[in-house]
């Protein structure tokens, strides 16, 4: 909340990166009503969360387009600060306000069409064949289907852009030196990227990497409720809670460190453009 209010009432800040940063503000804040719900509905009658039921339908639906929404926000601010840096050396394209609500409508448009799958009627609520141990009453196969491919898009597209920026950030540090020009600042840029992308990337692989693993776990494992009592369950908790946790850590990397690294690369942009007009003559 705090993010959204401080992008919304400075005037300064209204860029298209921006409306990225709030909306993914918005996505966590769904994820942590959804995760309260959940968690209201477990204290209240645990035994719902276990064996399923069309009260659990929907708050893990939104829980999952909420999770959804995050990662394809996460990805999107990757490919806008690639763009941000890559377009004064290869591509003229320069993202837009337009570009950017575009971006958010496509990324709500795709999740709730995933995430409610179930309550249109991929749910094993009225079968005991293909149904998920963990998280019943979604069916094994439409987890594995969401899990799969979204996961490897929130490790591997974020993985190529920030590589891709420390790249481009290197080869002008290189030309830079070709040139007789001092490299400290491109040499400053390169850490702050380098470091700001393991911090991303330890982030989602805290965050989703065990949902990912007790959803092929599900998936590999066709046992009962109570053979799994209470270990697998316990788990299963935790990864609902780090999960939750990336509510905590979005604001403290893509706000305020990204924010700082856009100020440099903005920056380094404009000394590359003079210096190498400076070394041309």
């Amino acid at each position: 909340c705090t993010v959204i209010f401080t992008r919304l009432a400075t005037r300064d800040l209204h860029k298209p990166i921006s409306i990225l940063f709030c909306n993914l503000a918005v996505s966590d804040l769904f994820t942590s009503f959804s995760g309260f719900w959940i968690s209201m509905l477990f204290i209240t009658n645990p035994d719902i969360t276990i064996f399923g039921s069309w009260d659990m339908l929907a708050p893990y639906s939104l829980y999952t387009t909420s999770i959804l929404s995050t990662i394809y926000n996460q990805v999107s601010i990757g490919i806008e600060r690639y763009l941000a840096v890559a377009e004064s050396m290869r591509t003229r394209f320069r993202v837009a306000r337009n570009h950017s609500i575009a971006v958010v409508f496509i990324n709500w448009v795709l999740a709730f069409f995933l995430g409610c799958l179930p309550l249109m009627g991929w749910n094993c609520l009225h079968t005991e064949s293909n149904v998920s141990v963990l998280y019943s009453p979604f069916c094994v196969n439409y987890l594995v289907f969401i899990a799969m491919p979204n996961v490897a898009v929130a490790f591997l597209v974020p993985l190529f852009t920030y590589l891709r920026i420390i790249i481009i950030l290197r080869k002008r540090k290189l030309r830079m030196q070709a040139c007789g020009q001092a490299t400290g600042t491109y040499r400053s840029a390169e850490t702050q990227v380098a470091r700001t992308s393991i911090s991303i990337w330890l982030l989602a692989l805290v965050s989703y990497a065990p949902f990912l693993a007790g959803v092929i776990f599900d998936a590999a494992n066709q046992r009962c409720h109570g053979e799994l009592y209470p270990g697998v369950y316990i788990f299963r908790n935790c990864t609902a809670m780090l999960i939750t946790l990336t509510c905590l850590g979005n604001p403290l990397l893509y706000t305020l460190r990204l924010r700082a690294l856009g100020a440099r690369l903005k920056a380094l942009r404009g000394l590359w453009a003079s210096r190498v007009r400076a070394c041309a003559a």
